[in-house]
C-alpha cells in the first residue's frame, strides 16, 4: 500500500476551509488512511490501495470543491518518487539558506519545454538548475530584487497545474512519509 503526499496548490491558513483538520477529514472520509499533514499549506500524508493516483486526485479536487467550497489543483506524489527526486541530487552541493532558495515546483502533467539546462531568463535572481518529466528545481538568489517573480515565470512558463515547496518542506514531508 504505497504513502502519498497530495500537495494542493493555493492553500492559505488564514482560511478557516482550508485548515489541517478540514483537508485531513475530507481525505479519510475519501477512505484515505494514516492521513496527516506537514505544515499549513496544502501537505496532506497518507496510505491508500489504489494506483489510480490521477483519478484520486481528480476525486480529491472534487471533495475540496464539494465538501470544503474550495478549488485547488491537487498533485501526488508517492514516498517513492520523493525518494527518487532527493537521491537525483537536483540541487548539487547547494544549501537552502538565507541568500539562496531552492524550490521544486511539482506539475500535474508531463513538461514539456525548451531551456538547455541550467537556464537562467534574462536579468533574473534564479535559475532553473535541473527538470525531470514533472518537476523542476529552481535556485533564487534572495539577495537581489525580483525574487518573488519565480512562481510568476514557471505559471507563464509551465502553466497553473503547478505548486512548489521548498526543498527543506520536501524533507519534512518525507520525514512525515516514513
Amino acid at each position: 500500500m504505497p504513502v502519498c503526499v497530495a500537495l494542493l496548490r493555493g492553500i492559505a491558513p488564514t482560511n478557516p476551509s482550508m485548515r489541517n483538520e478540514n483537508l485531513v477529514a475530507v481525505c479519510e472520509d475519501l477512505g484515505l488512511r494514516q492521513v496527516t499533514t506537514v505544515i499549513s499549506s496544502g501537505n496532506v500524508v497518507f496510505e491508500t490501495d489504489t494506483d489510480d493516483l490521477a483519478g484520486l486526485e481528480s476525486e480529491m479536487e472534487g471533495a475540496w470543491r464539494e465538501t470544503l467550497g474550495f478549488e485547488a489543483t491537487t498533485i501526488i506524489r508517492t514516498k517513492d518518487d520523493l525518494e527518487g527526486l532527493v537521491k537525483g541530487r537536483p540541487f548539487g552541493e547547494r544549501v537552502h539558506g538565507p541568500e539562496t532558495y531552492l524550490l521544486v515546483t511539482f506539475a500535474k502533467r508531463p513538461l514539456s519545454f525548451d531551456h538547455l539546462l541550467p537556464h537562467r531568463p534574462p536579468d533574473r535572481p534564479y535559475e532553473l538548475v535541473a527538470a525531470t518529466e514533472r518537476e523542476i528545481f529552481t535556485v533564487t538568489n534572495t539577495t537581489g530584487p525580483g525574487t518573488l517573480d519565480v512562481m510568476t515565470w514557471v505559471e507563464r512558463e509551465f502553466g497553473r497545474e503547478v505548486t512548489s515547496r521548498t526543498w527543506l518542506t520536501v524533507a519534512r514531508i518525507l520525514k512525515r512519509m516514513s
